[in-house]
C-alpha cells in the first residue's frame, strides 16, 4: 500500500508549528496547522482584537519579468495591470473561455517585476497556465525558496512599526522592501482576515527567525487555518474551490468591484482576456444566480453543500461556505441563489440533515472590513 502522506510537503515553519503544539492536517498538498493549543475560537477573537501570525507559505509566489509583462498578464485577467503603479497591489482573477474563475490571485508591481501570489491548490495549474499563454512574453520565476507569513489584526501595525522602519508608510494594497530583525523582506499591507495586516515574503532559511521575532511581541499569537477560514468568512471573502470555481463567473460571484472599468465594454482596453464576451454580456444583461450572505436562525451552522429551498421546497441555491462566526457569536454562511431570491431579508430554508433550517439572505460582510486606507 502507498502511504497517503508520502507526498505531503512541509513549509519552512513546520518544525516551529510542532514545537508550538499545533494540530497538523493535510491541506493543498502540505501539512498545515489547523489550530494551536489556544483553540479556534480564541485564535479567531485574538486576531480580531490584537494580532495573529499565520503561515501561508503553501501559497504560490511568482516573479514575472519582461518588458511588456503587464500587458501580457492582462491577456489572462479582467483587471488593470498596465496602469498598476510601482509598489501598488491589485486583486485579480484568472478566467477561462466560459468566463469561469480558474483562481483568484494578488498582483503587485514590484518595480522591475510583477510579484504574484496564487492559491496553493491551484499553484501548478496557474504556473502551467502562465507558461502556456505568456511564457514567450515574460520570464516566470517560481519562488520555491520563499516563505509567506501573514500578520493580521488591529495591532499588526503597532508590531510592525516597532520592528520594520517604513512599515507605517504603507496603506492597504501597497508594498515595500523592508528589513525586519536584519532580514530582507518583501511586505504588502494586505491579508485574508478582513483586518488590517501585512503579508511578508522572506527566504525559507530566515522564516523561522522571522516567525519567532514576531511571536515574541506581546500582541502576537500563532493562528491556524481554522481561524483563518472563519475570519475570512465573517468578512465575506471568497475561498477558491468553494465560493469561486471554474463554472462560475466573477459577475455571478458578486465580484463586479474587481472587474476594472478600463477592461469593461466601455473602457480603454475592453476585453482581451478569456471569457471576456460572456462576462461583459453578463455585466450588461444580468445573471441568473448571485453570491449572497446567508444567516441561519438559531445556533446550528449551515455548512457548505447544504441545498437552499424556497417556501414551496423548490431548490433555488446552495451554500458554498458555512460555519460558526466567533465575532458575531452565531452561524455565518455564503452561497449562491437564483437572482430573484438575492435581495437582503429574503427568507429561505437550508436543508441540514434532512431538516429545514430557516435562513435569510443578508448583505455581506457579517463583520466590517477594517483595512487601513490612510
Amino acid at each position: 500500500m502507498t502511504d497517503i502522506n508520502e507526498n505531503i510537503q512541509h513549509t519552512a515553519l513546520y518544525d516551529l508549528h510542532i514545537e508550538l503544539g499545533a494540530k497538523m492536517v493535510p491541506f493543498a498538498g502540505y501539512s498545515m496547522p489547523v489550530q494551536f493549543p489556544m483553540g479556534l475560537a480564541k485564535e479567531h477573537l485574538h486576531t480580531r482584537s490584537l494580532a495573529g501570525l499565520f503561515d501561508v507559505s503553501h501559497m504560490g509566489q511568482l516573479r514575472l519579468k519582461g518588458e511588456n509583462v503587464a500587458a501580457a498578464l492582462e491577456t489572462l485577467v479582467p483587471v488593470d495591470i498596465v496602469d498598476l503603479q510601482p509598489m501598488k497591489q491589485r486583486y485579480a482573477l484568472f478566467t477561462n473561455d466560459n468566463g469561469g474563475v480558474m483562481d483568484d490571485l494578488m498582483v503587485t508591481n514590484a518595480g522591475d517585476h510583477l510579484f504574484v501570489v496564487v492559491n496553493a491548490a491551484c499553484k501548478e495549474q496557474d504556473i502551467n497556465h502562465l507558461r502556456q499563454h505568456i511564457g514567450n512574453d515574460c520570464e516566470i520565476e517560481v519562488l520555491e525558496d520563499y516563505a509567506l507569513l501573514a500578520l493580521q489584526g488591529p495591532q499588526a501595525a503597532a508590531v510592525m512599526s516597532r520592528l520594520a522602519t517604513g512599515s507605517e508608510e504603507l496603506v492597504f494594497m501597497t508594498a515595500a522592501k523592508l528589513e525586519i530583525d536584519g532580514m530582507e523582506c518583501f511586505v504588502t499591507r494586505s491579508g485574508y482576515s478582513g483586518e488590517d495586516g501585512f503579508e511578508i515574503s522572506v527566504r525559507n532559511d530566515k522564516a523561522k527567525q522571522l516567525a519567532r521575532t514576531l511571536l515574541a511581541q506581546p500582541e502576537v499569537e500563532a493562528i491556524g487555518l481554522g481561524a483563518r477560514d472563519s475570519l475570512r468568512l465573517e468578512c465575506g471573502l471568497c475561498l477558491y474551490g468553494h465560493d469561486l470555481d471554474a463554472q462560475t463567473t466573477p459577475v455571478e460571484s458578486s465580484l463586479l468591484w474587481a472587474l476594472t472599468k478600463s477592461r469593461r465594454a466601455d473602457g480603454e482596453r475592453p476585453g482581451g482576456y478569456p471569457g471576456a464576451d460572456i462576462i461583459m454580456a453578463q455585466i450588461a444583461n444580468g445573471v441568473e444566480k448571485k453570491r449572497v450572505g446567508i444567516k441561519a436562525e438559531g445556533r446550528m451552522p449551515v455548512r457548505d453543500g447544504a441545498v437552499l429551498v424556497d417556501a414551496d421546497d423548490n431548490e433555488i441555491g446552495v451554500v458554498t461556505s458555512g460555519g460558526f462566526g466567533p465575532t458575531v457569536d452565531g452561524p455565518v454562511a455564503m452561497g449562491y441563489v437564483k437572482t430573484q431570491f438575492a435581495a437582503p431579508d429574503t427568507e429561505l430554508f437550508a436543508l441540514v440533515r434532512d431538516k429545514k433550517v430557516p435562513v435569510s439572505v443578508v448583505k455581506l460582510p457579517f463583520v466590517k472590513q477594517n483595512y487601513y486606507r490612510g
